[in-house]
């Protein structure tokens, strides 16, 4: 069972770090019943039950989140924060919120990025083409949200990419969309690459999350890493 995949990595007395496998989602949205990471946090740790702010739907009602202060996709692996109390929750809302958090990932894009770094700054908005994408097109419709995401080279052939990405902004899908902007989507993106294949042995977004770095209670500057998976272990070795 997926939720028996769920690694921690760091726990203290306010916040548990957890490792969260590719395939699980956050928590559910209210139209399927699938396990999610809230059924193992509600498991090993009830007496967040109450900690953190529920989803409100459109239609009325809400999605309980405990202990929940921010999402990565389903397909993307790695780490993730649970806060065990409220207090712990509105100081990394606010932290989130002032763009304080410093987060970087992992992952494997399609061709040979030339230069060592660089950085993508270019709204997002929705996609014109498809209800479930979001785009950084000049074309996109909606509201325009600024993004801005830093990256540079790790590894690379003439036909693939291994880069470090550090988002600035905490857009739905941004290092997603603004690496299909410069013509390198993340490997095996079966949303925004849909006509390209899976490479590099990924059955899954080769996107991991690979570090969270924030301020505990008292101040002090925590950093947490999610080691990598096995399956970017071996896609390491495929291009080297």
């Amino acid at each position: 069972m997926i939720l028996d995949e769920v690694k921690i990595i760091y726990e203290d007395e306010n916040i548990v770090a957890v490792n969260k496998p590719s395939g699980l989602v956050v928590h559910n949205d209210g139209k399927t019943d699938e396990p999610n990471l809230c059924d193992w946090i509600l498991k090993n740790y009830p007496n967040t039950k109450d900690v953190g702010e529920p989803l409100k739907l459109i239609g009325g009602g809400e999605i309980k989140r405990p202990g929940v202060v921010h999402r990565i996709d389903r397909e993307t692996s790695g780490v993730l924060l649970v806060v065990k109390n409220q207090e712990t929750f509105l100081n990394l809302k606010n932290q989130f919120k002032n763009r304080e958090v410093k987060k970087t990932y992992r992952a494997f894009v399609y061709g040979e990025i030339k230069e060592n770094s660089g950085v993508i700054d270019k709204p997002i908005g929705k996609s014109r083409r498809d209800f479930k994408q979001w785009s950084a097109s000049d074309k996109a419709r909606g509201k325009l949200r600024d993004a801005i995401t830093e990256y540079k080279i790790l590894i690379r052939n003439k036909s693939f990419s291994f880069v470090e990405v550090s988002p600035k902004t905490g857009r739905t899908h941004q290092i997603r969309v603004h690496f299909k902007l410069i013509n390198h989507p993340v490997v095996c993106d079966k949303l925004y690459a849909d006509r390209r294949e899976c490479a590099l042995g990924f059955e899954r977004l080769a996107l991991h999350a690979f570090s969270i770095e924030f301020k505990n209670l008292n101040g002090t500057v925590l950093k947490i890493e999610a080691p990598l998976p096995d399956d970017f272990e071996k896609a390491l070795t495929f291009l080297k």
